[in-house]
């Protein structure tokens, strides 16, 4: 069974000292407000050397401020797209549901209908070269899946698939749909069976329930930054939140547009669980004894599938770039065989599979607005700790 006790970083090949400095930093970001509060989990081996919060998982209003604890549930933004969208997919893809160059047009009826000419596969989506747009608000004129689904169609097409890397959350909710319309399930519901409960995950999920809301680290206040990016715009199914957000999805998309489940954000987890997800993959697909996905795919989502500027990717997974990366870099210290994700809350979790090294970094970056500083901050920490490993 997977260890959750904290191990002496000395036993470990770690410098104590090191670590202690990189963790110290956090805690000094913190207090500079760059972030409400953080919980950071690092572990060798399967074997946890640091496990500590810091800050606050409420800062403001200061009559609701509570502390960061370690059990705490972050609202994990785009770390949605590996833990449950890209999980999914490759397991349909191991059991035969569809293959990775399978043309999504063939598996989603509506956007064939809507007209979709693009021979973007499966494959591309997952590694964002499918020449979708990076963003697409569909939810300022409407909401639900067909609806985003006829407007990627129809609007989000700006390249020829294969030949650009495009962060584009678009492409991770076009998967969440085809996990939908081949299995019958929500990628929630069908995350939740395959993925989250056979790995002990028992703290994440999507939409978590009014009672957990103690345990949930605050996000934005309000909808400022979106709004902002839509001057005299509104979604189309209400109003823009003014309130602070707390177990709500912070992101527009999958807020209005989804109820809170989609394929690109809405998941929400603590860093224990993160830990438990990433050595799934370093120990191939299994845990425990438990098998999620072939061995074979997880080789195959973990090595470079494209690259474009120095920004490399397989399946799901950003990969260390070949370039020297600058100090915003989230991936700064990690081998190149390593991989990882970022969310924009100021979530992130890397491995490395040669140092056997799995970093959990969540913070609460947008509360009680966002704030672009905390990216440093996170380079830097993930140097010192890939730094003090021997």
């Amino acid at each position: 069974m997977l260890e959750t006790d904290v191990h002496n970083p000395n036993r470990l090949d770690f410098d104590s000292e090191a670590l202690e400095d990189a963790w110290l930093a956090l805690v000094q970001a913190a207090e500079r407000h760059e972030f409400g509060g953080a919980v950071a989990l690092i572990a060798r081996h399967g074997q946890i050397v640091l496990h500590r919060a810091t800050g606050w998982a409420v800062r403001e209003p200061e009559d609701e401020r509570s502390p960061m604890g370690v059990d705490t549930i972050f609202d994990l933004a785009s770390l949605t797209k590996v833990t449950a969208t890209t999980p999914s997919i490759l397991k349909l893809v191991g059991e035969g549901a569809f293959a990775l160059d399978t043309p999504v047009r063939d598996l989603l009826p509506v956007m064939r209908e809507a007209g979709l000419k693009s021979p973007m596969t499966i494959g591309h989506l997952l590694t964002h070269s499918a020449g979708l747009v990076s963003w697409l608000p569909v939810f300022v004129t409407d909401s639900g899946p067909e609806a985003y689904l006829r407007g990627f169609a129809r609007h989000g097409v700006i390249e020829v698939p294969g030949e650009r890397v495009v962060y584009s959350d678009p492409s991770f909710i076009t998967l969440g749909e085809v996990v939908r319309e081949v299995s019958g399930r929500s990628v929630a519901g069908y995350a939740r069976e395959h993925i989250f409960e056979p790995l002990g995950m028992v703290d994440t999920m999507f939409t978590p329930p009014k009672a957990l809301t103690l345990r949930i680290a605050a996000t934005e206040l309000g909808n400022d930054f979106e709004a902002d990016k839509l001057p005299g715009q509104q979604p189309a199914v209400g109003p823009w939140r003014n309130e602070l957000l707390r177990g709500e999805v912070h992101d527009g998309n999958a807020c209005y547009g989804f109820n809170g489940v989609a394929g690109h954000a809405g998941l929400f987890g603590t860093a224990i669980d993160l830990f438990r997800y990433g050595q799934m993959w370093l120990h191939g697909g299994a845990l425990d004894d438990v098998s999620i996905l072939p061995g074979a795919l997880v080789e195959e989502a973990t090595r470079e599938q494209i690259e474009d500027q120095g920004e490399r990717r397989g399946l799901g997974w950003r990969l260390p770039p070949c370039l020297k990366p600058d100090k915003t870099d989230s991936a700064r210290g990690v081998g190149l065989r390593g991989f990882g994700h970022t969310g924009f809350t100021g979530t992130s979790l890397w491995m490395d599979p040669d140092a056997g090294i799995v970093v959990v970094l969540l913070t609460n970056r947008v509360h009680p607005t966002v704030k672009p500083d905390y990216m440093t901050t996170r380079g830097d920490f993930m140097e010192q700790v890939m730094g003090a490993a021997h």
